[in-house]
């Protein structure tokens, strides 16, 4: 069993910047890809970002591509979201998601283990 654990969010001013940590304990997580999704209120869980098991390759939904940066550490089984200039429609509840699979992923079955999502919110 993979245990996930999200950390990060909270609230800043639109043009800010938040770094959300997902650190993963369990298993081997360096054999993993990796997912970021959010989901805002009324709407349904999207993707965001994914990297494969190295970091070596990654994927971007295009409303965040060039603002967001997602990284990985399998020295300390954590996976990063780097969100710059960030806007109003990116608050949502964000999730970190794992996979026993080593490519990238988009899509929600793509993964195995998910936490239990932080809260991020973007004030115009």
């Amino acid at each position: 069993q993979v245990q996930v654990v999200e950390s990060g969010g909270g609230l800043v001013q639109a043009g800010g910047s938040l770094r959300l940590s997902c650190v993963a304990s369990g298993r081997t997580f360096s054999r993993f890809a990796a997912g970021w999704f959010r989901q805002a209120p009324g709407n349904e869980r999207e993707f965001v970002a994914t990297t494969n098991w190295s970091g070596s390759s990654t994927d971007y939904a295009d409303s965040v591509k060039g603002r967001f940066t997602i990284s990985k550490d399998n020295g300390k089984n954590t996976v990063y979201l780097q969100m710059n200039s960030l806007k109003p429609e990116d608050t949502a509840v964000y999730y970190c998601a794992v996979a026993r699979f080593v490519g990238l992923g988009r899509g929600l079955n793509d993964y195995d283990y998910w936490g239990q999502g932080t809260q991020v919110t973007v004030s115009s």
